[in-house]
């Protein structure tokens, strides 16, 4: 019920009337002025409210006489009526019915009842209700209340103090209540700006209101007391205490921040009054060192830690709420309550700082102030990072100084080794409190101190225990711990403050900046940077004391829960820094995580490097330094696990704990739940749980899943149950964390990949000197990352890839490359397989880019990777080989990256993936690739590891051109496409197009690369691949060669078929000689292929033979090139000097070439023939309608044109009829003459010098071809075939003939030497003269001058009977003295040849003999001069038949040569002929050669028959025409008829032949002969007649001398018989009588003249003396002659008659 309600009013009325009359009756006795007073109180109060509608007003106006009567009761001073009176007026004071006046008058009168000591407790209840029921106390009034309240504190009476203190807290609370209200009230109205307060006088505010002046005196007066200085306000004070002073100070402080922040005066006491009160209070506390007398510093000081304790609390309160007004003062208590921290100060000390830390440490925003205010400003105290470090230091001497007693001061800093090796932590979930009980106490234990944790308040709240210890005056003992604990919970919440705040800001700013990003798209976001700093200068100020601390703690830790605080604290911190992007600390956090993962003292570089860097940082604290504590190794923790530690070095095992399993979560937590922050840190990370796996025997397993197995070596790994359950876990969690490195970023994933790298390479630096099992933790977690990153694989591929290929491929350790090659070919798969998108056919750079590693595999020297690699094409090209695209080139590129030094397994497999290439994907590649394909099968071709392989990639080459000329138009289309967009390309680049062959089109360049590759093979060492390479690189030019376009031939023959002939040529020349003794294995060799040179021949003899059928057959193609002509020489060029080899098998091909290129016959359109014949079929084969060449049906001519016109775009151009082909034609023959002039000369030139044994012969069989190819050449050149030429062809023929052979190779070309049979190189002779002399024949006259010289060249022929010819200075055996297996050279037998030659020579004269030039150049003369060797040599010439030959043809020549030679004879032009006849018949009639002496009778007629003929032909062919032959001639053979008339016998015949042998036949016709002419009527000069008589005399003459002789010598020699020879003689001369008388007589008398007559007649008597001769054939010859002169016996005639005619 209110109290101006009409009820309360009369209530009030009834009561105050009641009491007024209660009073009255208690003083009726005693006090009788008092019971006036009352009784006129109670009219008046009638009075009031009889007359006043507002009672209670009226009641408050005349309030001084209504209080009157209690106030005089009161003054009675007697407790009853004091009490009644002091009641009533307290329910006045309630109803607020008291005026100023009547307080003011209340006051006093309680005043002096304290001053009697009465009613204490009623007055301060009475005080009470009138200061908090209204208003109407203010300045000295109040200021005497509230005296009056403080005079009744300091009593004796202790309910009575406490009563008062309360009292006083309750009053000045409401003095600043009412101020509070009032400030309420007045907030509408506007004030001038008060002066600025610069008056000394406190005690005049002039510019405050009332109640803000009275809580201004007030407040300013307790300071006065605190300070122990007189009050200005507090009149009347007699005593006062610090403590409580302190106590209400810091109530009002507390309770109303507002009115200090708000007004000026107020804020202006707190700095000039409160600040410098405390800092002195202070000061004992600073100077005071633990044991020394503390000195107090007024007499009225108390004990010393009440006062202090209450400072702290002020100090609390002041930072709190006045941090912004009194920045520098709080400077100087922060500075304090850091110090008050040292391990000097006394306990209790230490313990009550301790505790106003942790109040700090719960308020993240007032922390976050400090940082602002003092850390971050220059020449400031770095209060923050102090109060931290404070903390840390106090933790770290409570380690060290484990007694709380009066212990000497430590003054040792707070430091353990030196070393700046750290403790470790982790985070995990689930913090909170940490319970203690007795049995498991929770505790820290380090280096021996064991330190209780006790439970000192919720997380986040700072209850205080000592700083509520108001009511001590002693300082109190603190349990063990209690300090710890408190440090520590202090620790967390700073943490959990700083992280949650910041936290809570950043996701702000990054939800701002998204907002930002959405709606201005284009621009960026910029944070407000004065933020960041601070955050980021909050971290690095409290870093480094926070990590030492926790590191220390988490190393003394024995209590599991504790553990995980303080790993979560070190977790948050970390992913803090990480976010804010302070490299150091986070980096320093992890570590400490990481090393209290692994056993102490554990070896880890990465960690020990990062550590290194922060030893140094030993900070100061107030001077004093303190450093980061190195751990202790001798926790008391459960060992789990026994290990392996990861060293190149064999060590020892080393011991996980509990706790380490415990770290090492939180390490997986952080890089799970942070792996975005990470950054750099994630080596630190990778490389510890490295270890812990290596510890654990983790190995990786299929896809990079670490899975439990054993440790491979030394002492196993021990684990116990408890770990091995966690192991799975370990491992899924292991697993998880990779796969979650898919939500990372693209910057931390790149940190994630780098780290791993640098892992690896650790690992393989460790690996690389040993081969002890590697660590391959980093290479399968590569694996892993790139296997869940697919989506985004093109950022991390390069340093993935680049690493796996550089480093671990190539490492030396077998394991560790062959996990490197997994790991890299594993990406390569699954990437390929992925459905990326787009999809990689159409994002041809990613698919270059991801198979760009598999190229670069080929870099590798190690054959296991290779090996890899190539299985891993091969697996790619079964699963995607359809889809590769624009990858073929790279692939290609990995099967052909063989070399010959990489074995034969890596070749074999590499070969495998080129033959389902071949076989399967030709079509599903580029066409552009198709060249690769090529080039990739050629390299194989070239390898010589394995031949098979190399013979079958010639085949694989052979179905590539199938594959090209069976898909021929669509490979045109693409290529040309492409070739188009390559030629803008350059164009736009101002480049030229660079490919190989370049003018040619694209499709054409194909087959070139593949011919080059043929080529190239071609001249391979090994024979089979050559042979290979050959037979089908002219094959596919033969099969395909249609398909090129004509200028592309011109390469074809230039590039391909010139430069191999051009190679095997060189190869050929420098082969080596030395025999081959095997093929490899136990393949025998044959004796003609056992050295390289005859290998290489060989392969000569092919690609000749190939490049020479190309002529021909495409001879029609290639003569449309512009330089046919300079090919066609460069051809001849190679034939020659092929020919000219000293390798009959090469010489011999050459020659076959030669041959083959001359069987062409100029290609005329017209006929289907010509065409054939250009392609190489013999025109022979061809009839009109139907034609079939070797070994395959041809087409209609007309579709063959068609073929061959295919790819020249238009027809082709029938060559003009007429002068032009026909000039360039000859020009080809005449090349090809020169060629096979210069052939002929170099290959029959015998050699100069003396020859050596081995010196080269060439062949016959060569020879002979050469020969041959004379007549098919001759056709062509014919036309223009002059002397000249025709010398040089004689030349030519007779060294040839004159060549000797080998003589194990006679028995194959030599008949026995008995039979004339002619070799087949003397064939081609003739018939190459005998071609020669068709076509002259033939030919027009002006041929004809030739005749002479070839019957000049078949005359030498001729005389190789007589005189076989000489091979330079060659010694030459007689075959049948040569011995068949030494290298010995025969001559042939030239006897057949020669007679075959005179054979011609007679045929061709017979022909010839009336030719102008026959007669000019005296042939005639010749051929006699020719035939006169074997005529004179007779029967020693080397064959019987020779001479025998050479008469016939003597007689058969003259009998046609001597009637042109008649005819001629004015001319002259045989003038010199007649004496070479002449000696001709006498060498031969009169041989100087005696027959054989076997030679028989019929064989000795035979021949004396042959000498009759010679005669018979004197008589009838010259003789008869002696008008017309020269007279010396004619003398010549006078004196040879004569001589052979006479006759002289050889001296070795027997009697028994002697008849025969004197050759009487002949001499019988030669005198016949003689006496014929002699007596012939035809005589026509008398010049003549007397020739033939002179003749005729001399024989007459010679007979009469041997008669004589012979006579005489029989009478002289009696008895004894004559000598055979004269006998014979004079039977001869008988004989020849007897002719000569048989002549006479059939002679017309007329014409034998008389002196011959009287010579006869003459011989008569001397022929009568002969008749006494002894020898009967002497006597029956002798009757012989006697007997014809009875025909001239006759009786004398007249004189007259006889005449001297």
């Amino acid at each position: 019920m209110s109290i101006s309600s009409p009820e309360a009013v009369k209530k009030l009325l009834e009561n105050m009337q009641t009491d007024l009359r209660s009073l009255s009756m208690e003083c009726k006795k005693k006090f009788p002025p008092v019971k006036e007073a009352a009784e006129s109180g109670i009219v008046k109060i009638k009075t009031i409210a009889a007359r006043n509608t507002d009672i209670l007003a009226a009641l408050k106006e005349n309030s001084l006489e209504v209080v009157q009567p209690f106030l005089m009761g009161c003054g009675t001073k007697e407790p009853k009526i004091t009490q009644l009176c002091l009641a009533a007026i307290q329910r006045l004071m309630s109803h607020e019915v008291v005026s100023e006046a009547a307080a003011g008058n209340i006051i006093n009168m309680l005043w002096q009842l304290m001053e009697n000591g009465l009613e204490e407790l009623k007055l301060l209840q009475t005080v009470l209700v009138l200061l908090t029921t209204n208003t109407v106390v203010h300045d000295e009034v109040l200021s005497k209340a509230i005296v009056l309240c403080f005079r009744l504190h300091f009593t004796k009476d202790n309910i009575t103090n406490n009563t008062a203190a309360a009292t006083v807290r309750q009053v000045v609370t409401v003095v600043f209540e009412r101020m509070v209200a009032e400030d309420e009230r007045c907030k509408g109205i506007v004030e001038h700006p008060p002066p600025v307060q610069g008056n000394t006088n406190r005690r005049s505010v002039s510019t405050l209101r009332p109640s803000a002046k009275d809580a201004y005196m007030l407040f300013q007066d307790l300071c006065q007391l605190v300070n122990a200085d007189a009050p200005y306000w507090l009149v009347g004070m007699t005593e006062m205490t610090r403590t409580f002073g302190l106590e209400l100070l810091e109530s009002v402080l507390n309770d109303f921040p507002g009115v200090f922040l708000q007004h000026q005066e107020f804020s202006f006491l707190l700095k000039e009054r409160v600040c410098p009160l405390v800092i002195k209070l202070f000061s004992p506390n600073i100077k005071f060192r633990q044991g020394s007398s503390a000195s107090s510093p007024a007499p009225v000081e108390k004990p010393y830690f009440p006062i202090c304790m209450r400072l702290l609390r002020v100090v609390s309160v002041l930072i709190k709420h006045f941090y912004g007004l009194l920045v520098t003062e709080c400077e100087i208590f922060l500075s304090l309550l850091v110090k008050f921290l040292d391990g000097e100060k006394p306990q209790w000390l230490r313990a009550v700082a301790v505790e106003s830390v942790h109040r700090l440490c719960v308020q993240p925003h007032l922390l976050r102030s400090f940082c602002q205010s003092y850390d971050m400003k220059q020449h400031s105290t770095k209060v923050f990072r102090d109060i931290v470090n404070a903390l840390g230091s106090f933790i770290q001497s409570l380690f060290i100084v484990p007694n709380a007693g009066n212990s000497t001061a430590v003054s040792a800093p707070a430091g353990g080794s030196g070393s700046g090796g750290q403790g470790a932590a982790q985070g995990g979930p689930g913090a909170g409190g940490v319970s203690g009980n007795l049995t498991t106490q929770a505790a820290f234990e380090y280096r021996g101190n064991w330190i209780p944790l006790m439970t000192v308040s919720v997380q986040g709240s700072a209850k205080a225990t000592y700083l509520e210890m108001l009511d001590k005056v002693e300082p109190p003992s603190i349990p063990e711990g209690y300090a710890m604990s408190v440090a520590f919970s202090a620790l967390l919440d700073l943490v959990r403050g700083i992280t949650s705040m910041i936290e809570r800001e950043l996701a702000v700013e990054e939800e701002a900046a998204a907002e930002f990003r959405d709606t201005h798209p284009d621009q960026q976001w910029q944070p407000q940077p004065g933020v960041h700093l601070v955050w980021e200068e909050m971290v690095s100020a409290c870093w480094c004391g926070l990590l030492a601390a926790l590191s220390l703690l988490l190393d003394a830790s024995t209590d599991e829960t504790a553990t995980e605080n303080i790993l979560k604290a070190e977790l948050t911190m970390a992913s803090l820094c990480g976010r804010l992007g302070l490299v150091t600390p986070r980096d320093a956090f992890i570590t400490a995580i990481c090393k209290a993962s692994l056993p102490p003292h554990y070896a880890l570089t990465v960690l020990s490097s990062n550590a290194a860097n922060l030893s140094g940082k030993a900070y100061s604290i107030q001077g004093q330094s303190v450093q980061i504590i190195s751990p202790s190794s001798e926790s008391h923790q459960q060992v789990v696990a026994v290990g392996q530690p990861l060293t190149s070095q064999p060590q020892g095992t080393v011991v996980l704990t509990a706790k380490n399993i415990q770290c090492m979560r939180t390490l997986l937590n952080l890089a799970h739940c942070h792996g975005a922050v990470l950054g750099t840190s994630w080596q630190l990370v990778l490389a510890t749980l490295q270890h812990l796996v290596w510890i654990l025997g983790l190995k990786p397993g299929l896809g990079g899943a670490l899975k439990p197995g054993r440790a491979v070596e030394g002492p196993s790994t021990v684990l116990t149950t408890a770990v091995m359950t966690d192991l799975p876990v370990i491992s899924n969690i292991l697993s998880r964390l990779f796969e979650s490195s898919q939500y990372l970023d693209d910057v931390s994933l790149h940190h994630l990949i780098n780290a791993l790298c640098s892992l690896s390479l650790e690992a393989m630096e460790m690996a690389s000197g040993n081969n002890k099992e590697p660590s391959l933790f980093a290479v399968a977690k590569l694996l892993e990352t790139g296997l869940v990153n697919m989506d985004r694989i093109e950022i991390l591929w390069r340093p993935l890839t680049g690493h796996l290929l550089e480093k671990v491929c190539q490492h030396p350790n077998s394991r560790m490359r062959e996990w490197g090659a997994e790991a890299l070919t594993a990406l390569i798969k699954a990437s390929l397989a992925y459905k990326h998108d787009p999809p990689l056919a159409e994002n041809p750079r990613l698919q270059l880019l991801l198979l760009n590693p598999l190229k670069e595999l080929s870099n590798v020297l190690h054959a296991d990777i290779r090996q890899k690699q190539l299985e891993s094409v091969l697996q790619i090209l079964q699963s995607q080989g359809d889809s590769l695209g624009p990858g073929w080139p790279l692939v290609l590129g990995v099967i052909g990256a063989i070399r010959n030094d990489q074995g034969e397994s890596l070749i074999r497999t590499a070969f495998q993936c080129l033959q389902l290439v071949v076989t399967d994907f030709l079509p599903a590649m580029p066409c552009t690739c198709l060249q690769i394909v090529v080039d990739v099968a050629g390299s194989f071709g070239l390898q010589n590891q394995e031949l098979n392989i190399s013979l079958t990639s010639i085949g694989l080459l052979w179905n590539i051109s199938d594959y090209f000329f069976q898909r021929g138009e669509a490979i045109i289309q693409e290529l040309e496409r492409e070739e188009e967009a390559l030629q803008k390309q350059a164009q736009e680049k101002g480049e030229t197009l660079n490919r190989p062959f370049h003018p040619a089109p694209p499709f054409d360049c194909l087959w070139l690369c593949l011919y080059a590759k043929l080529g190239e093979m071609c001249v391979d060492p090994r024979p089979a691949v050559r042979k290979s390479a050959g037979q089908t690189l002219f094959s596919t030019i033969a099969a395909h060669g249609t398909l090129l376009q004509q200028p592309t031939w011109h390469i074809v023959v230039w590039k391909v078929l010139f430069q191999l002939l051009g190679c095997v040529r060189t190869s050929s020349t420098t082969a080596d000689k030395e025999k081959i003794e095997s093929g490899g294995g136990n393949i025998l060799i044959h004796h003609s292929r056992d050295t390289a040179e005859k290998q290489w021949a060989e392969t000569w003899v092919l690609t000749l033979a190939g490049v020479a059928r190309i002529f021909n057959t495409r001879r029609y193609l290639l003569q449309q090139l512009g330089d046919f002509f300079e090919a066609w020489e460069v051809l001849l060029n190679h034939i020659q000097s092929a020919a000219l080899s000293k390798n009959n098998e090469v010489s011999l091909a050459a020659l076959k070439s030669f041959q083959e290129i001359l069987q062409i016959v100029t290609p005329v359109r017209d006929s289907a023939g010509d065409t054939f014949a250009a392609m190489g079929v013999p025109p022979v084969l061809i009839d009109p309608f139907s034609a079939s060449g070797p070994g395959r049906p041809l087409v209609r001519s007309d579709s063959l044109v068609e073929r061959l016109t295919r790819y020249n775009g238009a027809e082709l151009q029938a060559p003009p009829p007429g002068e032009e082909s026909a000039l360039e034609d000859s020009a080809l023959w005449w090349s090809a003459w020169n060629t096979w002039y210069r052939t002929g000369t170099d290959s029959t030139r015998p050699p100069s010098g003396p020859t050596e044994k081995f010196s080269f012969i060439p062949s016959q069989p060569f020879l002979t071809a050469l020969i041959q190819i004379f007549p098919a050449l001759y056709q062509h050149i014919k036309a223009n075939f002059s002397m000249e030429d025709l010398k040089k062809l004689g030349v030519i023929l007779h060294g040839a003939v004159s060549v000797p052979i080998s003589s194990d190779a006679s028995p194959f070309i030599l008949p026995s030497y008995t039979e004339a049979v002619l070799t087949s190189l003397q064939e081609a002779v003739l018939t190459a003269l005998d071609v020669l002399q068709k076509a002259i024949c033939v030919g027009p006259e002006n041929l004809q001058i030739m005749y002479p010289a070839i019957f000049e060249q078949l005359l030498l022929f001729v005389e190789f009977s007589c005189k076989p010819p000489q091979y330079g200075r060659m010694e030459t055996k007689h075959v049948a003295n040569a011995k068949y297996n030494q290298a010995e050279w025969v001559a042939l037998n030239y006897v057949p040849f020669a007679e075959r030659s005179l054979e011609v020579v007679l045929d061709l004269y017979h022909k010839t003999a009336c030719h102008k030039a026959v007669i000019n150049e005296k042939v005639l003369q010749n051929i006699i001069k020719t035939l006169r060797m074997p005529l004179g040599l007779k029967y020693s010439c080397p064959s019987e038949s020779t001479w025998k030959l050479a008469v016939s043809s003597l007689l058969k020549v003259l009998s046609i040569g001597l009637p042109v030679a008649r005819q001629h004879a004015l001319s002259g032009k045989f003038d010199t002929m007649w004496p070479e006849l002449a000696n001709a018949f006498e060498d031969f009639l009169f041989t100087k050669s005696t027959p054989p002496d076997n030679m028989s009778i019929q064989e000795f007629q035979k021949n004396e028959a042959v000498d009759v003929e010679v005669v018979q032909l004197i008589s009838t062919e010259i003789l008869p025409f002696a008008n017309f032959i020269p007279k010396d001639f004619v003398g010549q053979i006078m004196t040879m008829l004569n001589r052979g008339s006479i006759h002289s016998q050889s001296a070795s015949f027997t009697e028994a032949e002697i008849d025969v042998r004197m050759r009487e036949d002949f001499s019988k016709v030669c005198f016949e002969t003689l006496l014929q002419f002699s007596f012939s009527n035809k005589v026509s000069t008398p010049q003549e007649g007397y020739i033939s008589r002179m003749a005729l005399s001399v024989l007459l003459k010679r007979s009469q001398d041997v008669l004589r002789r012979y006579v005489e010598d029989e009478r002289l020699s009696g008895r004894c018989p004559l000598p055979r020879q004269q006998v014979t003689e004079i039977i001869f001369v008988l004989k020849a009588i007897s002719t000569l008388m048989d002549s006479l007589k059939k002679t017309q008398p007329e014409n034998v003249d008389g002196n011959t007559w009287a010579q006869v007649i003459a011989l008569y008597p001397t022929l009568v003396e002969c008749i006494t001769c002894s020898s009967p054939e002497v006597s029956s010859a002798l009757k012989e002659a006697l007997g014809p002169f009875k025909d001239f016996m006759q009786p004398p005639v007249s004189r007259v008659q006889n005449g001297e005619s």
